[in-house]
């Protein structure tokens, strides 16, 4: 197998322990939180840097589109064993939306010389659960995509993935250059040592804008309020079938 170039995108999001709560004004989440790397993008990057270290001359990007603490999460990526990082700085990232993300991955490997052999990111993002940009990208690379990937084997420029699927597990096979979006059980991403987060500090990381892409980044949907939902009504019994059924009937109104 000759060496690979492999592109993983990954995203700053709130973090999977924290809380998330409704700001005061209603129009989005509290961010002024803890945030860390997508727990699916670390996956995404745990398996490329599985791919590297059974060919060392395999070279692994980090991408991320957000705002300038973005660059945390790429730290962590390098870290984790990527060898370079590109950040396309975004000035409010809690309006980029999944299609303008995927437009700015293509628009980059467009932009680049050497072309990317793989596309490996996580299946959704914790934060808004779209589970789209991997598709998307796809679409527009017109490249094959194997998503939900529980299992990735690579020979000769050939595409093995094993995915998760309702009535159990598929095998799908196809050729490179491909996208692959990972699942929960793909691997279980390793942590960074101290030698290596030093390092990773002195690791190449290129800033971008979405205007040197010439990508337009203008959200197509807009978030109009945001709740939470209904605070659990604590359970009853019912002494009968009789009272379950009026129940359901006249308080619940679900028959």
């Amino acid at each position: 197998m000759s060496s690979l170039r492999i592109y993983v995108p990954v995203k700053r999001v709130i973090d999977y322990a924290v809380k998330v709560r409704v700001n005061p004004a209603k129009t989005d989440v509290d961010r002024n939180v803890k945030h860390s790397m997508n727990p699916f993008d670390e996956i995404a990057v745990e398996e490329a840097v599985r791919m590297k270290e059974k060919d060392p001359k395999t070279e692994i990007v980090a991408i991320s589109c957000g705002s300038a603490k973005a660059q945390e999460t790429l730290r962590t990526a390098l870290a984790m064993g990527a060898d370079r990082a590109v950040h396309v700085e975004v000035k409010d990232d809690s309006t980029l939306q999944p299609l303008a993300v995927a437009k700015l991955l293509k628009a980059f490997t467009d932009k680049e010389e050497k072309k990317p052999d793989l596309f490996i990111l996580g299946k959704q993002a914790i934060d808004d659960d779209a589970n789209q940009t991997g598709q998307m990208l796809a679409g527009l690379l017109q490249w094959p995509q194997t998503t939900f990937a529980s299992k990735v084997e690579i020979t000769d420029k050939a595409l093995k993935v094993v995915r998760e699927i309702d009535g159990g597990l598929e095998t799908i096979s196809t050729k490179l250059p491909a996208v692959v979006t990972t699942d929960l059980r793909l691997n279980e991403p390793r942590y960074a040592s101290l030698p290596n987060i030093m390092k990773a500090k002195k690791k190449p990381l290129v800033k971008l804008t979405p205007e040197d892409l010439g990508v337009d980044i203008s959200p197509r949907i807009e978030t109009l309020k945001v709740e939470e939902p209904p605070k659990r009504v604590g359970g009853r019994k019912v002494e009968s079938v009789d009272e379950l059924l009026d129940k359901l009937r006249n308080e619940a109104k679900v028959l």
